[in-house]
């Protein structure tokens, strides 16, 4: 057994709202710059939709992820290294600018140089911002189909829908969507970096972490062939390959990436998991596809298990780091509540941001017909006529296997009925716990995580550098976070030393100190002496 450390994102899809906020502030630390204009690496989707790049699940076009041989063996499905040779100058299997789209600007300053008295009104033609010419028609974008789940425009083109062999309802009242946020998968397995000619790309041993080398790359786009997710892109401006980088300068202080520092939600979180790297290519290689995800968990170590914590300290991996793994919200998302599951595992990248399915409204349909929608003998027993289909998310989580999505479903749905006893002053009910396998303390312990968990609740990444605090604390310049404690510290500082007149007759104004403060720890009463007043 050789444990390795893994960064891991855990998605809950009963939260998401699709504001795209992940994607605006993604796209403003990364990729606001030339070359970029196309390149998202956090995108929300709507579901059922056709993604972006335009269906990218289609594997039998794009050739992406591995395949198994007749022997047991992977290999890239889009060919082995003599396939990758002979079209190196010329590779087919690449989505063109249209599968994604044609990023374009507007003519402002058309409207601002429009002469006084003009008879005709000013307007700002669309003109692309790869090569400038106008462009007669915006026909596609990144989120084109947003909100369009169920649309005959999108639904009939729909991969999953497709593979799945399902016949979805396309009466207004009868259709469903949700929302599906994706980066890239930083897989245990992953496809890119075995398709990369120059060796460019590569997985950090220390987090998982996979990266572009920007100096090593020479832009074959194999890459961006080989892996099924698509969230590797060319960079036409420095041809160079691109993908999401976990946001790894603050992962390596101990701060989330800025898609889950931002998410509006709260849906996100990030966390320490320890596997079996010694077994990463026997669990991709299984046969049955929908084994995969069984097998993918079984890579999975548990933290507290003393031989786990025995093998890590042999392969020299930091307290910090096993201490944060024991205190991961991904493992019991994963294992504790057996909630999240894993983005089409049957690509055998074995990927590690993971989903919490999204839990249809079905309450309402159900207290119309009068009956107590919460009441858990009822919700547990309709699941299965959800207008989210369970095949549908089968598709898209487990290969087609309906079985864990329906006991992750029946486990929200119970939490739901057993907290609303709780907040109601009712007697909680053990029996509904015990109906999906749980006990009252596990739901009321998975309800403070998925609904009510605080910041360091969500995300436990440890610090490259022991002495540094994670979390919420790093804000805090003086490791506290409470308004007295703080003004302790402001007592201690003494004279001269930026402390501020509310602490007390012995204390100096500082006013030529430039320490910064954390805003964060300020209760209703900060200390407002520390703000100049105006002099007179």
């Amino acid at each position: 057994m050789r444990v390795m450390a893994q960064i891991a994102m855990v998605m809950n899809l009963d939260k998401c709202i699709g504001c795209h906020t992940c994607s605006v502030t993604c796209k403003q630390a990364w990729t606001n710059r030339e070359g970029t204009e196309y390149i998202w690496f956090n995108n929300v989707e709507t579901r059922p939709g056709v993604g972006y790049p335009r269906t990218w699940e289609d594997q039998e076009k794009w050739k992406g992820g591995w395949e198994r041989t007749s022997n047991g063996k992977l290999k890239p499905k889009a060919g082995g290294r003599l396939k990758k040779l002979a079209t190196i100058f010329h590779n087919p299997l690449l989505p063109g600018i249209e599968d994604y789209y044609e990023p374009w600007s507007y003519e402002y300053d058309k409207l601002l140089s429009a002469p006084r008295g003009q008879k005709t009104q000013p307007t700002a033609r669309p003109v692309s911002q790869l090569d400038g010419r106008p462009i007669d028609t915006v026909k596609w974008s990144s989120n084109w189909d947003d909100n369009l789940g169920g649309s005959t425009a999108t639904l009939d083109s729909d991969p999953t829908l497709q593979q799945m062999n399902l016949e979805v309802k396309k009466d207004i009242e009868d259709t469903f969507m949700f929302y599906l946020p994706r980066i890239c998968e930083h897989c245990l397995n992953p496809t890119c970096v075995s398709s990369c000619p120059s060796g460019a790309m590569y997985k950090r041993t220390e987090d998982g972490i996979v990266l572009v080398d920007q100096d090593r790359c020479r832009g074959w786009r194999m890459c961006v062939s080989g892996c099924p997710y698509k969230k590797v892109y060319f960079n036409h401006k420095t041809g160079k390959a691109e993908k999401c980088t976990l946001c790894y300068p603050r992962i390596e202080v101990g701060q989330p990436t800025v898609c889950s520092e931002t998410c509006v939600g709260r849906l996100r979180y990030l966390g320490v998991i320890f596997y079996d790297a010694d077994r990463v290519a026997e669990a991709a290689s299984v046969e049955d596809p929908q084994d995969l995800y069984e097998v993918q968990r079984s890579l999975l170590l548990d933290p507290h298990d003393p031989e786990v914590i025995e093998a890590a300290h042999k392969q020299e991996i930091p307290a910090s780091w096993i201490a944060a793994a024991q205190e991961s919200p991904i493992y019991d998302l994963i294992f504790t509540y057996g909630l999240a599951l894993p983005l089409h595992p049957e690509y055998r990248t074995l990927p590690m941001v993971w989903y919490v399915p999204p839990l249809s409204p079905i309450v309402d349909s159900i207290t119309a017909s009068g009956i107590d929608g919460e009441d858990h003998k009822v919700l547990l027993t309709t699941l299965a006529n959800m207008r989210i289909p369970l095949e549908y998310l089968a598709g898209i989580f487990t290969a087609g296997d309906t079985r864990p999505v329906e006991l992750s479903l029946r486990r929200l749905a119970a939490m739901r009925s057993y907290m609303r006893d709780i907040n109601l002053g009712r007697e909680p009910q053990e029996e509904i716990a015990q109906a999906v396998g749980m006990t009252g303390e596990d739901l009321y312990n998975m309800y403070h995580l998925l609904a009510i968990a605080k910041y360091d609740d969500r995300y436990v990444i440890p610090t490259t550098s022991p002495e540094t605090p994670r979390g919420i604390a790093s804000l805090d310049p003086f490791g506290d976070s409470t308004p007295e404690k703080l003004m302790n510290q402001f007592r201690d500082l003494g004279p001269g030393e930026g402390a501020p007149e509310a602490c007390g007759s012995g204390c100096g104004t500082g006013s030529g100190d430039t320490r910064k403060v954390s805003l964060v720890s300020w209760g209703d009463e900060g200390p407002q002496a520390m703000f100049k007043k105006p002099n007179g």
